[in-house]
């Protein structure tokens, strides 16, 4: 019996998260669902997205004419599944759905029905 490779995934899903919204970490050492975070980079292929202070690990750096080297603290990815979006409205973790709105699809808040920008 053959092995499966990694093959590419036929689509990619369609992601509630995008780069600049206001999360919370549901999940994980970084749990803290008081404590609002933004989004730095979303990693679609991976279902993974760089959160602001969460998720931080160590980078040991080489020195080089720019940079001195060391130890630095930069946020890894964390995978989607543990983040939840905050209501504009009421500033409360939301689930999201989408909704068609003047010929545009938009996300909403499911607890207050508010669009997400």
């Amino acid at each position: 019996m053959k092995k499966k490779v990694n093959q590419p995934q036929r689509f990619a899903p369609k992601l509630k998260i995008k780069k600049g919204d206001k999360v919370v970490v549901i999940a994980g050492a970084y749990k803290d669902r008081e404590k609002v975070r933004e989004v730095l980079e979303v990693l679609p292929d991976k279902n993974r997205a760089i959160v602001d202070e969460a998720n931080m690990v160590k980078k040991h750096t080489k020195p080089s004419q720019d940079n001195p080297g060391g130890i630095n603290e930069v946020p890894a990815p964390i995978h989607i599944s543990n983040l939840m979006l905050v209501d504009p409205k009421t500033g409360e973790p939301t689930r999201v759905g989408r909704k068609e709105v003047d010929g545009k699809i938009v996300r909403y808040s499911k607890k207050s029905g508010e669009i997400i920008k």
